[in-house]
């Protein structure tokens, strides 16, 4: 199951607690009464070694939050921009929190408020990892990646194979009307990403989807039928279904059903068999489903968020 990983440092030894991502909502509201984790030494003097001088801009709009501003701004950094940053980066995506957080766009966040980012996401875009440098080595340190969303070709993330449209509700692509002109015809492209992206299920279901509120065209995709034709399917940490398509399409040949979002009447030409219905997930999950919990959508002609 999705997990996000707390600790406290106690005698110089970490304990480590595992929360599954059905509690965070609540963990979220006691986050300032709480604290998850506490610092280690290593990013302690690495806040206090920092640089001083002016920050680079933060990425996505001067209007919105700091802390969306800061997410936005990460989320380029671990997902497309390690290599122009400079920033060492794993196969498994992970790079260490020193070296994020030294980076110009970061220099005036620290440790906590890092971590009160990843915690707090709805989205469950980003994972910290806690691991000890050597076998018997009493100094540990901070790793952070992306669950999901990379064009880094040098990036391999840990994805469950989905072997059956049956472990999972449905797949779904929140699209904008301009996005669809194009996807009618060519399909779904995963463009300068890794994969296509699909969401589990809209606003309203049980799922939550993480799916953009903007989004006008709903394109949900006959997972079982692409499946047979030997396009693989994955699922990421946080939920998210992943396909790489055939040579980055994912034909129209495979969508089941077409809508507008904003009242689910089926597209003309796209009505399929009739509305989709999400699938009833066993009472005992299998493994490809372990980590349902957030799934987000993004148009094929957008930004990530």
């Amino acid at each position: 199951m999705q997990t996000i990983i707390r600790s406290s440092l106690n005698r110089h030894k970490y304990f480590i607690q595992l929360l599954s991502a059905s509690g965070l909502a609540q963990r979220t509201q006691s986050y300032h009464r709480t604290r998850y984790m506490d610092v280690t030494d290593q990013l302690k003097q690495a806040d206090k070694n920092r640089k001083k001088g002016p920050s680079q801009k933060l990425r996505g709009n001067p209007r919105d939050e700091p802390r969306i501003r800061i997410s936005k701004s990460l989320s380029w950094l671990l997902r497309h921009g390690a290599k122009t940053a400079g920033l060492n980066m794993r196969e498994d995506g992970y790079a260490e929190v020193s070296q994020v957080l030294s980076n110009p766009m970061f220099r005036d966040v620290n440790f906590s408020q890092l971590q009160e980012i990843v915690t707090r996401d709805q989205k469950q875009r980003f994972h910290l990892l806690l691991e000890s440098r050597s076998p018997g080595s009493v100094s540990d340190i901070w790793w952070i990646r992306a669950n999901q969303g990379h064009s880094l070709k040098m990036v391999t993330l840990d994805m469950q194979n989905i072997k059956s449209a049956l472990d999972i509700p449905l797949a779904v692509h929140g699209t904008s009307l301009a996005a669809w002109e194009f996807i009618a015809t060519q399909g779904l492209s995963k463009m300068k990403r890794n994969h296509i992206h699909l969401a589990q299920g809209i606003p309203g279901d049980i799922v939550i989807s993480g799916m953009r509120n903007s989004s006008q065209i709903l394109i949900f995709v006959d997972v079982q039928k692409a499946l047979d034709a030997g396009i693989p399917f994955y699922l990421s940490a946080n939920g998210v279904v992943l396909t790489e398509g055939d040579e980055g399409f994912l034909s129209p040949t495979y969508f089941q059903r077409v809508e507008f979002a904003k009242d689910r009447s089926p597209v003309a030409g796209w009505e399929g068999a009739g509305p989709v219905v999400p699938r009833e997930l066993p009472a005992q999950p299998s493994q490809s489903i372990q980590g349902l919990a957030v799934a987000e959508v993004y148009s094929s002609a957008s930004e990530p968020s």
